[in-house]
């Protein structure tokens, strides 16, 4: 029990319960009751001793009391034994009481300071706002101020430079500074509604248009007299650059891009500040640019004139008088008089870069070749031809047109028809026109025109790639209609020369190709050649786009009369090949049957060799590929009937008697021979031909090597002539059996084996 109580139990009870708490309500004494008793049943030494009834709640009752009043008393005694610790706590307390109190009033003197102070705060911070809002007005005003002034007070580093320096980049953006003041301190309250305003909302002047406040018309009259300094500074300079133009040997372009263009804006600022300045200026420039082009291009025309070999004179025509092509002091023919006129070679070299144009190249900067150094050339002792002459000089004069066009409107910014372009290169245009055309009024080479007609249609498109058809395409045409005529006079001289032609004139020859032969070939096959220059087959004689018109590919029908140029020249070739046949026949004409033949064959061979060796093809050579081949039909009869006349006629006759009666049969139905052909004759014609076949072919053959110098013609001859020769001599044995079917004559012993005669002739075959 005493255990029970040392564990705090008794405390819980209701009637200490009651003593304590006298001051509670019933509820909560009840409840706290119920609490007491909850707890005390919770024992389990006590649940045990109320269920066994061992518990005496009385005896437990005064227990618990006694132990209370024993607690008490020794409570009692501990508080006597701490009472002197209580009173000195006691009077500590009241100490730090007196103590508390007087921090209290001092706390209280305080906050009536700390009131006072921030009244004074409150105060100071409306002065620092109000000096923030005077500190930020003065701010923006020394900046619109400063600004201002910026725009309209000239430095004097500004007039300095205006006044005494060099024309450099610093003039030039002091100039430009110069201008823009310039224009701020005249704005008006109308140019603000400009769109190119600099300052639309008069940030700078105050809402004050700068034109009406005093600093402003004051620094009007001085940016005025500065103005006007620059403007006789500009002129000054841009008059010394120019005169350096009109000196000789100056690289005009190293001028433009360095002493000019960079100061492009100056010309704009002379425009603006002095019209007439600037008007003076472009007349100064157009006039040495002018002068500057025509010296050049007739110092450089007149120079490559002496580069220019002239390959053709008046007397260079296809069917030329030989007395033409001998020397002075010399019956014999010179032989570089022969067709250096009339072959192409290397001279279509000149059109390389136009072909790449043609075929998908850079149309701007094709030509590969760079134009001729007129110095060099003279101091090595070169020659050219006209046409490569020609294209130095076009060359030179598109670029230098092209760097013109750019340079006019880049630095005088004109873009209308009365530029100054036209009275710059109208001089040099006339000049190069009247050089063209002196030229070309003793100009007798076909190919050097049809070269530089093609080059003049190349650079048509060169003008147009590079936007300057406007202004060069007109004087390529005037080219163009200079070129045309001479052209046609050319070729109709060829004619001329052609239908005129004799043996008288020309010379008869011997049985070999006449020189008219291969001059004709050398001609057409360079026509042809230049006119289908960069096309995939040269056999197309089109002039797709030189005269404006586009030819079908070549046929054998000649191309109808059209009326353009290009239809006339193509029209000229075709009647130059019926002309050309005719006078082959009238030189022929004075050889013998076989001599004629054999001068045909070795004239239509050589022109067609020549146009199989340039690799042109079309009506031209299919014309004279058939009249070869009937040539040479008529050369194989005529060579055989020399040497097997008997025969080929025995054969022929028969041949022909055979088929015009009917054979009388005997009772076996066999024709009597005697009635068709003598015995006789057939058997002569036998041994004959065994006796004497072997040296009939080698004497065919030693013919045919010496008529014909072209080895494969002559080749293609000899198998004809023998080929033919076995076919008569199968046609005899025919024509045997045929009438002595029965039973064959004795001499048909001799007749030779075709098989023999087939090995003969491919000895001689392979031996050529």
């Amino acid at each position: 029990m005493e255990r029970s109580s040392s564990n705090g139990y008794t405390p819980k009870n209701g009637t200490p319960a009651t003593t304590t708490n006298g001051g509670m309500s019933e509820q909560d004494e009840s409840e706290r009751l119920s609490a007491d008793l909850a707890l005390f049943l919770s024992d389990p030494n006590l649940q045990s001793a109320l269920a066994d009834g061992s518990l005496d709640l009385s005896s437990y009752s005064s227990t618990i009391n006694s132990e209370l009043s024993t607690l008490e008393r020794e409570c009692i005694a501990l508080h006597r034994q701490a009472a002197p610790d209580i009173r000195t706590l006691r009077e500590e307390m009241d100490v730090c009481d007196s103590i508390l109190a007087g921090l209290h009033e001092m706390l209280l003197g305080f906050q009536a300071d700390l009131s006072g102070l921030s009244g004074d705060i409150r105060q100071l911070q409306d002065q620092s706002r109000s000096l923030a809002v005077q500190v930020d007005n003065r701010r923006d005003t020394e900046e619109g101020l400063r600004l201002f002034l910026e725009r309209i007070v000239v430095p004097p580093n500004l007039a300095h430079v205006v006044c005494r320096g060099e024309v450099d980049e610093l003039f030039l953006e002091c100039v430009k500074d110069l201008e823009e003041k310039y224009a701020y301190v005249r704005m008006t309250e109308r140019d603000l509604k400009e769109p190119d305003c600099s300052d639309p909302g008069l940030v700078s002047s105050a809402g004050i248009p700068p034109a009406s406040t005093v600093a402003g018309k004051e620094m009007v009259e001085h940016l005025s007299k500065l103005r006007l300094q620059a403007v006789d500074r500009t002129r000054a300079y841009f008059l010394k650059v120019m005169k350096q133009l009109r000196r000789p040997k100056t690289h005009v372009r190293m001028i433009q891009s360095h002493a000019l263009l960079k100061y492009e804006y100056l010309v704009d600022f002379l425009l603006v500040a002095s019209p007439t300045i600037h008007a003076e200026i472009r007349d100064v420039y157009v006039e040495s640019m002018s002068k500057t082009l025509y010296t050049l291009f007739r110092t450089y025309h007149k120079q490559l004139l002496l580069l220019d070999m002239r390959l053709a004179t008046r007397v260079d025509l296809i069917a030329v008088e030989e007395a033409a092509l001998r020397d002075a002091f010399s019956t014999k023919v010179n032989m570089r008089k022969r067709g250096d006129a009339f072959v192409l070679g290397d001279r279509a070299k000149v059109l390389d870069g136009a072909i790449t144009a043609e075929t998908g190249g850079d149309a701007a900067t094709a030509l590969t070749s760079s134009p001729i150094n007129a110095h060099l050339a003279l101091m090595s002792g070169d020659k050219y031809s006209y046409e490569m002459i020609f294209r130095s000089i076009m060359s030179h004069l598109i670029d230098s047109a092209t760097n013109e066009y750019v340079f006019a409107r880049q630095f005088f910014k004109e873009y209308g028809q009365d530029d100054c372009w036209h009275s710059i290169f109208g001089k040099t245009l006339s000049l190069v026109l009247e050089q063209l055309e002196n030229y070309l009024f003793n100009c007798h080479d076909a190919i050097a025109i049809l070269l530089m007609i093609k080059l003049t249609h190349y650079y048509k498109r060169m003008v147009k790639a590079r936007r300057i058809d406007k202004v060069m395409e007109p004087f390529l045409d005037r080219v163009t209609n200079l070129f045309w005529p001479r052209l046609k006079m050319v070729m109709d001289a060829h004619l001329r020369s052609i239908r005129g032609a004799n043996p008288k004139k020309v010379g008869a020859g011997d049985i070999h190709a006449h020189l008219v032969s291969r001059r004709y070939a050398e001609f057409t096959c360079s026509i042809l050649l230049i006119l289908n220059r960069g096309r995939k087959a040269t056999g197309e004689s089109s002039l797709n786009g030189l005269a404006n018109n586009t030819l079908g590919k070549a046929s054998d029908k000649p191309s109808p009369h059209r009326g353009s140029a290009g239809d006339m020249l193509v029209n000229d070739l075709d009647v130059m090949v019926e002309e050309m046949i005719l006078l082959l026949k009238r030189l022929s004409d004075v050889h013998s049957n076989k001599k004629r033949i054999i001068f045909m064959i070795n004239n239509l061979d050589s022109i067609i060799t020549i146009f199989k060796e340039r690799r042109v093809s079309g009506r031209e050579m299919n014309r004279f590929s058939e009249l070869l081949v009937q040539q040479r039909e008529l050369f194989v009869e005529e060579e055989l009937l020399q040497t097997f006349s008997k025969m080929i006629a025995f054969v022929q006759q028969t041949e022909a008697h055979m088929s015009r009666i009917s054979a009388p049969r005997g009772a076996r139905g066999v024709a009597a021979p005697a009635d068709v052909v003598n015995p006789e004759v057939v058997e002569s014609l036998v041994h004959e031909f065994a006796s004497s076949w072997k040296s009939g072919i080698e004497q065919i053959n030693r013919n045919v090597l010496s008529y014909f110098s072209n080895f494969r013609n002559g080749m293609e001859i000899l198998k004809q002539v023998l080929t033919q020769l076995l076919l008569y001599y199968t046609r005899f044995q025919d024509v045997i059996r045929k009438v002595w079917r029965g039973k064959p004559p004795s001499f048909c012993k001799d007749l030779v084996s075709t098989s023999v005669i087939l090995a003969e002739i491919k000895k001689h075959a392979l031996s050529i």
